[in-house]
């Protein structure tokens, strides 16, 4: 299939959850994953220009709720293959950029059509590749869709800059501003939101008119595959997504340091994140700019109660932030901050829906599932027993049943505020419950965190909500609401510190990161 360039896009509105109480929907959902099941074990090769390279070794992806199931062999890139893939994009950059802003965005509509169309599809593969259930899934599939569209839009909006924000006028003289492509570009998109957020971070770069190597994480890389295949059907020039998987410390550190390297996109760790921002730094021989790092780094996010909040409320939004996903979400609320006046009535609240989550495989659509690998399942754990002699055990603390890895969600009560568990990561189902005396010593020990990525603020009192939103320190701050869920165009996605460059995923903002402002003057 080829784009049909120059189509007037529609008003832009989010897509549409699925709604599984449907029993239609229900049986579409279970259809789709038999029918991934059945391509299981599959080998899937590299994509450089128009080359498909098949390679040892490979990467196996395997279901991390059932470890017997290999969902396939990836083809994984050495340092030569990246520098081919390079040069390919290199290439391909060339025609590219002259592509009007339109005619990209075509491109991403026609993926968006698609993808709406195979929808349960693209989810019942991320479900057995990322361990998410069928809400989780057919979420990050939405997602995907509202990138595509959203940054299509966006990309033509910027286009038209000249006619919607016209500079000052000078007699004698034309004056105008218009965005042009950077370059090639890294895309390295993690594991979590495996078709969300790497359609988003490739859809926003090549729709700007930069060309990208996309280096998937290694836990979720045929997801990843089948969107660059999708952007293949619809006949997107070969060498604009050049499919690379492959080690971090090979060919990651590799392109990243590559003196025709324009810009990394990186979303993942911290401690990922402050290397590549570093190696991005040093300037390699022959390079002519100062490469651009677009990072979305961790979260240590937190929601505060107080005495006046809906305290039924903010028990399901509790819960909801922090074992969404098993927790694996950069926005997880792992932490609750209450005040003292409540904190035994709301922690026996959130400790009551804990205990309520079933735990086992995501295929059966449980509300819990696996963590994604044996590492994480590992740390997890780790921190588990830490947990024991940092604060009180109140749910959970042990492995759960099943073929896969598999942890009971978690709670620990009285949790100090300078404690390990309030203040590290944990990237798993484990949550963090503080007193504070106050709402305003809550606030304190929110902002008391070396990141600030989400928060929720929950109470009934206006004045104090008026506080909250101007001292709460971070990039997406919710009232009265869970703090994950951020829509594309609603709340554009960022966060402070070392949460990363605030980089705003899904917001008018975005796409300049990949862009540079050019201004010319003509002299009458």
């Amino acid at each position: 299939m080829t784009a049909t360039p120059f189509n007037e896009p529609q008003p832009y509105a989010n897509e549409p959850f699925t709604d599984f109480s449907r029993q239609d929907e229900r049986e579409a959902m279970e259809a789709a994953i038999a029918q991934a099941k059945t391509k299981l074990g599959r080998t899937y090769p590299l994509k450089i220009g128009a080359q498909m390279i098949e390679t040892e070794p490979k990467i196996a992806s395997v279901n991390p709720g059932n470890v017997n199931e290999v969902i396939g062999f990836v083809s994984k890139a050495n340092q030569e293959l990246a520098e081919q893939a390079m040069q390919a994009a290199l290439a391909a950059f060339e025609s590219w950029k002259r592509v009007s802003a339109r005619e990209r965005a075509e491109y991403l509509f026609q993926a968006a059509k698609l993808m709406r169309e195979r929808k349960h599809e693209f989810s019942a593969l991320m479900l057995l590749e990322a361990g998410k259930n069928y809400a989780e899934a057919d979420a990050d599939t939405a997602e995907a869709i509202d990138f595509l569209e959203y940054y299509g839009r966006e990309a033509i909006r910027l286009s038209a800059v000249n006619e919607t924000q016209p500079l000052v006028k000078i007699p004698g003289e034309e004056n105008r501003l218009s965005y042009i492509p950077l370059g090639v570009g890294v895309i390295i998109p993690p594991w979590n939101f495996p078709l969300a957020i790497c359609v988003g971070m490739t859809a926003a770069a090549i729709v700007s008119g930069n060309a990208v190597l996309l280096k998937p994480s290694s836990a979720t890389p045929v997801i990843a595959y089948k969107f660059v295949k999708l952007m293949q059907e619809v006949g997107l020039p070969a060498g604009v997504i050049n499919y690379v998987p492959g080690s971090g410390a090979e060919i990651g550190d590799y392109l990243t340091s590559h003196p025709q390297t324009r810009f990394v996109s990186f979303t993942g760790s911290k401690e990922v994140g402050l290397r590549i921002n570093r190696l991005a730094a040093e300037t390699a021989p022959g390079q002519i700019w100062i490469k651009r790092v677009i990072a979305e780094m961790g979260g240590k996010d937190g929601i505060v109660v107080d005495e006046t909040a809906d305290l039924d409320a903010a028990a399901s939004a509790i819960v909801a932030s922090a074992f969404g996903y098993q927790g694996q979400k950069c926005s997880a609320g792992s932490r609750a901050i209450i005040v003292e006046a409540v904190y035994d009535e709301l922690a026996g609240r959130i400790v009551e829906l804990t205990k309520q989550l079933q735990v086992g495989l995501p295929e059966h659509n449980f509300a819990a599932g696996p963590v994604i690998d044996s590492a994480s399942y590992a740390r997890i754990l780790d921190y588990i027993d830490l947990g024991r002699e940092e604060g009180e055990l109140l749910a959970g603390g042990s492995k759960a049943p099943g073929n896969g890895y598999y942890i009971q969600p978690t709670v620990f009560g009285g949790v100090d505020v300078k404690a390990r568990l309030m203040q590290e990561e944990i990237f798993g189902p484990v949550l963090a419950l503080a007193k504070a005396k106050d709402w305003r010593e809550a606030i304190e020990m929110y902002n008391d965190t070396e990141f600030g990525l989400t928060g929720s603020f929950f109470s009934t009192d206006e004045d104090r909500i008026a506080e909250a939103l101007e001292t709460m320190h971070c990039g997406n701050l919710y009232v009265n609401r869970k703090c994950t869920g951020a829509l594309v165009g609603a709340q554009p996605f960022g966060g402070f510190n070392m949460s990363g460059t605030d980089s705003k995923a899904g917001g008018h903002d975005y796409l300049l990161l990949f862009t540079q402002a050019k201004v010319t003057s003509r002299k009458l």
